[in-house]
């Protein structure tokens, strides 16, 4: 499997990437959506300052760095965070407004990875280990224009995977992206469309929809007369997409025929209507997405080797929301551009509410988030969501059932894990069927450490 195909989160590091190091996110302004999200380097520095100013900017300093940030509800010196013995720590400076950790005003709190930063209108996440691409620089912002095209991230190996995709973008190379149901597959193949410049529409086709019966007709097209009940001509998917692009949607789940007939129009680059005898040519690109792993069908025979073999030209493994919250800014203004194009310029979001929804796990990904906001900005008549529009299952999330105290031998269980996985805790998540949030919950009220129980410096 290549390395595209890898689960990408902030706590695996590609080879290329430099050693691991703490990291502060800008994740979004309530009040200003279309403000670019950023991810900021922290290692080396003694001190980032945090406070307003008239454009979002960073000033470095030496080994001292500051960020100004747009934001009325932001003093003009709000806080810094300030290394320590402890670890990162976040200091108030009598701002007007407060500082808030995950909810919490604070006037000087340690942070631990994950903790969600809350400075007026502006939310910032801080994780403890990342890594990013050897020489980048230290603040990266993600482009506005890429994201509301679902093609950007500020999690630094998808943001590398999806650059690639940019690149490959202009040509006919076929595309696979993996991924969870939900996780937002139709955007990425649409962003890819959208950066093709391709002059045909894009067309989606859910192949698990397609009649077998009829999946001929739809797909291909029939002349008039082909069968009972074809009373005109119809040209089909298939062409209706020529000069444009071909989403397949679940194409795992499309029939052994129309298997046969995709990998015809891949390799001939034409198809043949049904009760036809000339084959129609067609320029099409295909983006196909899955959320199953089609190399273990062809092992079973149920999906066709040639087939995989034309449609893997670039492949893609989308990570589900839950472990990119760090992209929320960035997916929710793609979201609203895209779908609310008139009334995007007027949405705000206020602060419980952009709690709740980074707060949220997300189980059914950026499908939920997309909904959630849909819904939300129908009941919000001013523009302004606050967090009684917001579904009750993002608005009062079912508590973390945490066994502490439940469970006597969790935290020899909970060790035994990190010893096993040398301080892997997404693998430990896995194998308990927890989220990597609750993991790190219990080692933080345990007073563990994953670096403790790795071999090596790197992260794993």
């Amino acid at each position: 499997m290549s390395d595209a195909t890898q689960s990408l989160s902030l706590d695996r590091a590609p080879a290329d990437f430099a050693p691991a190091e703490a990291m502060l996110f800008l994740v979004l302004q309530g009040d200003e959506l279309q403000a670019p999200s950023l991810r900021i380097r922290l290692g080396g520095l003694t001190s980032l300052a945090i406070g307003r100013g008239e454009a979002q900017e960073t000033r470095e300093d030496g080994a001292s760095l500051r960020l100004s940030l747009p934001d009325a509800k932001v003093s003009t010196t709000h806080c810094a965070l300030v290394p320590s013995a402890e670890g990162l720590r976040l200091e108030d400076k009598s701002s007007k407004n407060g500082s808030f950790v995950n909810g919490r005003e604070v006037k000087s709190a340690l942070l631990a990875d994950g903790d969600v930063i809350e400075l007026g209108r502006t939310f910032l996440v801080y994780r403890q280990r990342c890594s990013a691409r050897t020489g980048e620089p230290r603040v990266v912002r993600a482009s506005s224009d890429a994201a509301a095209l679902g093609l950007t991230s500020l999690v630094p190996a998808l943001a590398v995977e999806l650059q690639k995709l940019r690149d490959v973008s202009r040509s006919s190379v076929p595309v696979i992206v993996h991924g969870e149901t939900g996780t937002g597959k139709e955007l990425i193949a649409a962003g890819v469309h959208a950066h093709s410049g391709r002059s045909g529409p894009f067309v989606a086709v859910n192949c698990g929809s397609l009649q077998p019966d009829l999946l001929a007709a739809e797909l291909f097209g029939h002349k008039k007369g082909a069968f009972s009940g074809a009373v005109e001509e119809r040209p089909g998917l298939v062409r209706a997409a020529d000069r444009g692009t071909l989403f397949l949607d679940e194409i795992a789940d499309l029939p052994p025929a129309g298997q046969s007939a995709l990998l015809r129009v891949l390799q001939e680059g034409e198809v043949l209507p049904l009760g036809s005898t000339k084959p129609i040519k067609v320029d099409v690109r295909i983006v196909a997405a899955t959320h199953r792993d089609l190399e273990q069908l062809v092992a079973k025979e149920l999906f066709r080797a040639d087939l995989l073999a034309r449609l893997q030209g670039f492949t893609l493994r989308l990570p589900p929301l839950r472990e990119r919250l760090t992209d929320l800014g960035l997916l929710v203004a793609g979201i609203l551009r895209r779908r609310l194009p008139d009334q995007f310029q007027r949405v705000r979001l206020g602060n419980l509410a952009t709690r709740a929804l980074l707060a949220s796990a997300w189980p059914l990904n950026v499908r939920e988030l997309e909904k959630a906001l849909l819904a939300a900005v129908a009941l919000s008549k001013d523009g302004s969501v606050e967090l009684f529009a917001l579904p009750s299952s993002v608005r009062e999330p079912p508590a973390p059932r945490d066994q502490l105290g439940k469970s006597p031998d969790l935290e020899e269980k909970l060790r035994a894990l990190l010893l096993k996985h040398q301080g892997n805790v997404t693998a430990v998540a896995a194998e308990l069927g927890k989220d990597r949030v609750q993991i790190r919950r219990w080692m933080k009220k345990l007073g563990m450490d994953a670096q403790a129980f790795r071999d090596d410096p790197e992260p794993t």
